[in-house]
């Protein structure tokens, strides 16, 4: 996973609310065995829509996400965090989040930006109407701007969170953060007890 400092780009506008993580990637594509490709699930069923937003090439290139409240509720598949990063987008934008896929968007370095209804309603009309205006958001300091709008808002993001995007780090890169620890004791463990060795 690559560190994450800031984000700053257009956005795609996605004005629903209760979007589960059936929609975000259909069941179809549970079935790969690959982890690469799933971008062209993403939002598939409802791509098939013509009017659907991801097919405006309006908001082509978008790296955030901009979403209803209550995104990424439903079953725990990491896959549709991986659909979305792939598609090319590195933040979502909501009001509220499923907990299982705020958990999954972390470990994988989707940074998952928690805002008030008001502000992302605020940002759900400004981008539709304005699809090159920049938003930025810094993992450093918490925040989520966007200067056309005016709006500068703090996100919370629990600093053991905050810590892994920053640096980089899944669970592996974590745990490899303590070989020190891991070490000192497999060599203090008693030799009659089972060993991988």
């Amino acid at each position: 996973m690559r560190p994450v400092r800031a984000i700053s780009g257009t956005a795609l506008p996605l004005d629903r609310s209760d979007v589960d993580t059936d929609q975000i990637i259909p069941s179809d594509w549970l079935k790969r065995v690959e982890r690469t490709g799933f971008e062209q699930g993403l939002f598939s069923e409802w791509r098939e829509d013509p009017d659907f937003v991801l097919n405006d090439s309006r908001f082509a290139g978008a790296r955030i996400l901009v979403a209803g409240p209550n995104f990424g509720t439903g079953s725990s598949r990491e896959h549709a965090v991986w659909a979305i990063q792939q598609y090319g987008f590195e933040a979502v934008i909501s009001p509220r989040f499923g907990d299982i896929f705020r958990n999954n968007s972390t470990k994988n370095g989707l940074v998952p930006v928690q805002v008030s209804e008001e502000t992302a309603r605020n940002l759900l009309m400004r981008v539709a109407a304005h699809p090159t205006i920049e938003i930025i958001i810094d993992v450093e300091d918490l925040t989520m701007v966007c200067p056309v709008a005016g709006i500068k808002v703090d996100f919370p993001l629990d600093s053991a969170v905050q810590h892994r995007l920053l640096e980089g780090l899944d669970d592996i890169g974590i745990t490899l953060g303590h070989t020190d620890s891991i070490a000192a004791f497999e060599s203090a463990r008693p030799a009659w007890m089972p060993s991988l060795a």
